[in-house]
């Protein structure tokens, strides 16, 4: 297993992030958007935890700023109907301290605001996971981070765009070299939005 991956990051894109080792290996990572937003520019050091997920159709190299945003990942992966992609979309939309508090407290509204998750769905994930994540160090009283990328994506849905899409925007509008506030991200964002 590849637990994690250093080396310089040479490739910021939101369908995913290279990183090259000293060794002379380059890693493809896909991320969450927080994690995305996270990163420095495209030259300089970095470091993810990672988890790799091996599928009969490919193997994916997902990476991590934290080993309990890792470690949510593979609970997320472990309720019947998450794979890789939802969990990815459920801690790009949430963040890892809001997903465990959702899923413990069964707070539906906020998991089924994710994309590809509806009310049933919510309500499994909730069942399944709700004490599987008691071990994990995150305070169920955290304070939920709040960042431009994740508001820019809550306000293009509040527009209208659909949260996939939105997030995708967003990701877009952060490589294209957006102000890091939520105004000038939504306004990028809408620029990348026209152009599809």
């Amino acid at each position: 297993m590849i637990a994690s991956v250093s080396g310089t990051l040479v490739l910021r894109d939101p369908s995913g992030i290279v990183i090259d080792t000293p060794a002379g290996t380059g890693y493809l990572l896909e991320v969450p958007l927080g994690v995305f937003e996270r990163l420095p520019v495209v030259g300089a050091p970095v470091q993810l935890y990672t988890e790799l997920v091996i599928r009969e159709e490919a193997w994916s190299l997902y990476g991590f700023d934290g080993v309990t945003e890792r470690a949510v990942f593979r609970r997320l992966m472990g309720a019947s109907g998450v794979g890789p992609r939802l969990a990815l979309a459920i801690l790009s939309a949430l963040g890892p301290e809001r997903t465990v508090r959702a899923i413990r407290d069964r707070d539906l509204a906020a998991l089924a605001s994710v994309s590809g998750i509806g009310k049933k769905k919510a309500e499994r994930i909730a069942l399944e996971l709700g004490d599987r994540l008691d071990d994990l160090p995150v305070s169920a009283g955290a304070v939920e981070r709040r960042t431009p990328s994740a508001d820019a994506v809550r306000a293009l849905v509040k527009l209208g765009y659909t949260p996939a899409a939105s997030e995708t925007a967003v990701r877009a509008a952060l490589d294209g070299g957006a102000a890091q506030n939520t105004a000038a991200l939504v306004r990028r964002a809408l620029t990348e939005l026209a152009r599809t």
